[in-house]
C-alpha cells in the first residue's frame, strides 16, 4: 500500500548546507515515528530530482520536496510548485518545475499537489561541514514541518504557502 503523503528530499551530505533536506528527513522520521504517523508518510532520499522520480510521486495525495538552496531567503521558503518545463537547466537532474512537467506524460494520471520546502545554505563546498547559520535553519524548518505533517492537508498548506513568496530559483 503507497502511504498517501510523499516527502523526498534532495541533497548531498558531502557538500556542506546541502546536507540539509537529508537531515530534516531523518528528524522528521523519528518525529513521525515517535507519534506513531510513520505509516502516513514515504519518505525518500536522494541527491537529485530525475525523471524516475515521477513514479515515487503516483497514486499520492500531497507530495513535499525538500531542498537547500543558496539564494533561498533565511531562514526558508515555502511554495506550490507549478508545471514549468522551462526550468529545467540540466539533462541529468530536473527542477521541481519539471519534475512535474514530465509526470503526466510517464504516469497518466492527475498530477497531485506538491509543494516545496527550500531550506537557505550558505556553503556548498565539497567536504565542507553543515554551516552554523544552517545548522540554526534547519533547527526552523523543523518546526514549520512539522506543523505541515500534523495539519497534512491540500487547503492548509496552499494557506501556508501563500504567507511565503515564490523563489526565483529554489536550489
Amino acid at each position: 500500500m503507497t502511504a498517501p503523503i510523499l516527502i523526498f528530499a534532495t541533497g548531498n551530505e558531502s557538500r556542506g548546507d546541502d546536507a540539509l533536506a537529508p537531515l530534516l528527513l531523518r528528524r522528521l522520521d523519528a518525529w513521525l515515528r515517535s507519534e506513531g504517523r510513520a505509516g502516513d508518510f514515504e519518505l525518500i532520499e536522494d541527491f537529485q530530482l530525475q525523471i524516475e522520480h515521477v513514479m515515487d510521486m503516483a497514486g499520492r495525495e500531497l507530495v513535499l520536496l525538500v531542498d537547500a538552496g543558496m539564494d533561498t531567503p533565511a531562514p526558508h521558503t515555502f511554495y506550490r510548485v507549478r508545471v514549468d518545463a522551462s526550468r529545467n537547466l540540466y539533462s541529468h537532474a530536473l527542477t521541481p518545475e519539471a519534475l512535474l512537467a514530465v509526470y503526466p506524460q510517464v504516469c497518466r494520471e492527475v498530477l497531485p499537489p506538491v509543494f516545496a520546502l527550500c531550506i537557505r545554505g550558505e556553503q556548498f563546498e565539497l567536504g565542507a561541514a553543515l554551516s552554523p547559520a544552517a545548522e540554526s535553519r534547519l533547527e526552523t524548518a523543523m518546526e514549520f514541518a512539522r506543523g505541515l505533517l500534523r495539519d497534512a492537508a491540500v487547503a492548509s498548506w496552499e494557506m501556508r504557502a501563500q504567507h511565503q513568496a515564490y523563489p526565483a530559483h529554489a536550489s
